[in-house]
């Protein structure tokens, strides 16, 4: 694996995937708008390597965004290495032991995991070449990012937090973006289901103050493992070492007994004091394309800052899907579909996560059934599972299907018995699940596919070439009724207080249709498929906006939700995406880059979802 970030990025550029930009470029929106525009081109683009920042420092963008550089962050030829190997490792460790012989042969096994744990060195390491504290402990000479024009400020959004917890003594790290307030202090964006917000809670009970170390850059491996949903009490560096098939080497902190990653680029040193009234913190532009609004967050204060001589400040932006962390995700599909069959799934087949879900809103699983209900216990399963509790819209599809093919899933979808094979419930929701009216909570809908005849006839579909405006539906979409059964709606512009869809049907004489999706008026003739279906994902939450029609048709309503509308959210976000004035600028700057062929902005058809000049409607 690599000895650093700078010999990470020395292999991206050996094998033609990175791009030096050479020119000044600010930290303030032009590398995020850069940035958005190449990774949403074919493949996930290229990495970035900013040379000339308004600061000090270079800052790398984009090194883990695509199929291709994810791997070799991992350092692998394919994702699939990386499952075969795990799934190798608990098969040979758990499969059951007969004789003295069988026990005897794990021992070179035992000796392999022995080599990841991660290993405590003396001294200080090379994050620590150059040191700032006292009055030089300054967050403005780093390149923080301020991504977004709504955004409350600059953002770290790569940090590994390195906490421990004060009564077990077990070590967490957790990627939680931290706002910069001033040169000392930032926000520490930890939320309630997070392992940090629990070592928070029990330093409070102590009535302690919490030490807080964040590393950033280094083997890419650290900065996937901060991502990975780990079991608590379960080591990211462990992780790591087993992706680096070596250990991480750790150094003590210069403020405190907490260890970091010796080859890290920066290390930020603080505390977080639990008895300090939390402050604001946001709003962001977030990975799921909307804004996270302003709350209340405990802050953290910076007591030393030290880093690399040669170091490279490492970012990510995020906001509308596609971005880096779709990328991260197919990693955590492939790593963590061995450890759900042995722990709680051994029927599960295969796992995917659509880019479109933006890592919790969708998930799709086959499995080999035998069993009456066995779709009804995965999805229960499932949604009290870690990270996957989560999960808003759940897909179970039999085992053999390929649940990465839309035309595929398309004939599963189509062939549906809405009455008997859609499974509904509640429970936790992301924190940043804007949809639901109770944070942190709300309902779930999974679809058994696991009963369907695919041979069987489909219902035969009228639809008119003209449908007339009515009921406050302004036109339709029937681009996918064949494939998946499913019509689409856009409601009146002004958005009359009470949409009728059944009236819509009735008048126009619309019949056999499966699903009907509405959304706002805006979206018609401007968003994709896959944009369809990321706002249907993330504008929903199933018990208020999937209901069934006296008809039989299941209505999904992905508009926008007035907060003055009883049963909505009391706040509702505004879609992520650049000013035009960020616009215009990069698109006069574009032949300075050196990125080629001028990108446009994806923020221009983003721009007609607005729904009011700030984060929030």
């Amino acid at each position: 694996m690599y000895k650093n970030l700078r010999e990470y990025v020395a292999r991206l550029e050996s094998e033609g995937e990175l791009i030096r930009v050479s020119t000044p470029v600010s930290t303030r929106f032009e590398i995020a708008e850069i940035t958005d525009r190449v990774v949403k081109s074919e493949g996930g683009g290229k990495a970035l390597l900013f040379e000339n920042t308004d600061t000090e420092f270079p800052v790398l963008t984009n090194m883990m965004g695509s199929t291709r550089r994810i791997a070799m962050a991992l350092g692998v030829e394919s994702l699939d290495e990386i499952g075969g190997r795990i799934s190798a490792l608990l098969g040979d460790a758990l499969s059951p032991k007969a004789t003295l012989w069988d026990k005897m042969r794990m021992l070179p096994l035992l000796a392999d995991v022995a080599k990841w744990f991660p290993k405590n060195e003396s001294g200080r390491g090379e994050c620590q070449q150059v040191v700032w504290s006292g009055d030089e402990v300054d967050l403005e000479r780093l390149p923080l990012l301020h991504s977004w024009e709504c955004d409350g400020g600059a953002f770290v959004t790569l940090p590994m937090v390195n906490t421990i917890d004060p009564e077990t003594g077990i070590r967490n790290v957790g990627m939680y973006r931290m706002q910069r307030f001033d040169k000392r202090t930032t926000g520490m964006h930890w939320h309630i289901h997070k392992t940090g917000a629990c070592h928070y809670d029990a330093y409070k009970r102590l009535g302690r103050k919490m030490p807080v170390v964040v590393a950033l850059g280094g083997d890419p491996a650290y900065t996937y493992a901060a991502t990975a949903p780990m079991p608590d009490n379960m080591d990211e560096y462990l992780l790591a070492g087993f992706l680096r098939q070596k250990p991480v080497r750790l150094v003590k902190a210069i403020t405190c007994d907490i260890r970091i990653p010796s080859d890290c680029d920066f290390v930020i040193e603080g505390y977080v004091d639990p008895a300090e009234e939390k402050t604001i913190e946001g709003d962001f532009g977030d990975h799921t394309g909307f804004y996270s609004l302003k709350d209340y967050y405990p802050k953290f204060h910076v007591t030393c800052i030290t880093h690399r001589r040669d170091a490279i400040y490492p970012a990510t932006v995020v906001g509308v899907p596609p971005q880096e962390d779709a990328y991260i995700s197919q990693a955590t599909e492939k790593i963590f579909l061995a450890p759900i069959r042995l722990a709680v799934q051994p029927e599960v087949e295969d796992l995917f996560m659509p880019v479109e879900g933006t890592s919790h809103n969708i998930a799709i699983v086959s499995i080999a059934k035998r069993y009456e209900g066995q779709a009804h216990k995965v999805a229960q399963s499932l949604w009290g599972a870690g990270q996957m509790m989560f999960n808003k819209y759940l897909l179970i599809a039999p085992a053999g299907t390929n649940i990465r093919s839309y035309e595929e899933l398309g004939q599963l979808v189509r062939r549906l018995n809405v009455e008997r094979d859609v499974i509904r419930g509640e429970g936790v929701l992301d924190v940043l699940d804007h949809a639901t009216a109770t944070c942190g909570f709300g309902g779930k809908i999974a679809f058994d596919f696991t009963n369907i005849d695919t041979m069987a006839q489909v219902t035969p579909i009228a639809i008119p070439q003209v449908a007339e405006p009515c009921a406050g539906v302004r036109l339709f979409d029937s681009q996918f009724v064949e494939k998946c059964g499913l019509l689409l709606l856009f409601a009146e512009r002004e958005r009359p207080a009470q949409v009728d869809v059944e009236e819509y049907l009735r008048q126009n004489n619309i019949k056999g249709v499966k699903y009907v999706a509405l959304f706002d008026g805006q979206a018609a003739g401007v968003m994709t498929p896959s944009d369809l279906l990321w706002l249907a994902a993330a504008n929903t939450d199933p018990r208020r906006d999937v209901v069934q029609l006296p008809g039989g048709e299941l209505l999904f309503d992905a508009r926008s939700k007035h907060p003055s509308v009883e049963g909505n959210p009391r706040r509702f976000p505004n879609v992520v995406m650049s000013s035009v004035e960020t616009i215009a600028k990069v698109d006069s700057r574009w032949s300075e880059y050196g990125l080629g062929d001028k990108i446009e902005s994806p923020s221009r058809k983003y721009r007609k979802l607005w729904l009011s000049d700030k984060a929030e409607w």
